[in-house]
């Protein structure tokens, strides 16, 4: 099972995470673009300690919302989506190709991850830009529209799944700002041991939901966020769960 978390999130001298620390846990690197967070020094300094610690490199792109985190929805004319997704993809290689690495995947941040997973038209764009930047690989939710448009553009696919997040009956993820959004560091290490080991998670009215998964996501941007990935991994590693990037 992969492991990722979203990382170089701050911005100037403003630090939202420890990445250097969240780098020796994870396998994956989720690397904001520039759009809703990072600048070109966090891009470069982040590449490098990924590079160096063997951490997949993949590209956070978001609509162009610094002021919103990226958590605001926008309507983007396609064309215009595609090649903001190409630019960020362009941005981030510069600095991984110079780290002696690449940009692997890429994965929408925010409201763009949730507006592309349900609208075609949006799903369609990032897509676009993706492969303008020739990157081949998308990380997303499975069963989601960028899932279903990507596989049949012939593009790889890894199927994400979310430690920290609360989950509805029907495998959606529940909405920030409700009661069961956000779970609570033991809740996060339970629900990640359950996706690895079983594929399952526990939705919020109890039920057991399949949910398919090889890459399992913690939030950079938590205040536990360290810790949480750091038990996350042990408690994988004693079940006997190999944690990796995904083939």
């Amino acid at each position: 099972m992969d492991l990722n978390a979203d990382l170089g999130e701050g911005f100037g001298r403003w630090e939202l995470t420890d990445d250097s620390a969240l780098l020796r846990i994870v396998t994956s690197a989720n690397v904001a673009c520039g759009f809703h967070a990072g600048d070109p020094s966090t891009l470069r300094r982040v590449t490098a300690l990924a590079a160096a610690g063997g951490v997949r490199i993949g590209a956070q792109v978001s609509y162009r919302d610094l002021a919103g985190f990226g958590r605001r929805e926008i309507d983007v004319p396609p064309a215009e989506l595609a090649a903001e997704v190409a630019y960020q993809i362009g941005a981030l290689r510069v600095f991984a190709e110079a780290a002696g690495a690449a940009v692997a995947y890429v994965k929408p941040h925010g409201a763009l991850y949730h507006r592309a997973g349900r609208d075609p038209v949006q799903a369609a764009a990032v897509i676009e830009g993706a492969q303008l930047a020739g990157v081949d690989t998308v990380l997303t939710q499975r069963g989601s529209a960028l899932d279903l448009l990507a596989t049949e553009a012939g593009m790889r696919v890894a199927g994400e799944a979310f430690a920290d997040r609360g989950y509805l009956p029907d495998g959606h993820l529940v909405p920030r700002g409700l009661p069961g959004a956000l779970l609570g560091p033991g809740e996060a290490v339970a629900q990640a041991v359950s996706l690895a080991a079983d594929g399952v998670v526990t939705a919020i009215d109890g039920t057991r939901t399949s949910v398919a998964a090889e890459s399992i996501c913690v939030h950079g941007d938590g205040p536990d966020a360290v810790a949480v990935a750091a038990a996350i991994r042990s408690a994988l590693d004693e079940r006997g769960i190999d944690v990796e990037a995904f083939s």
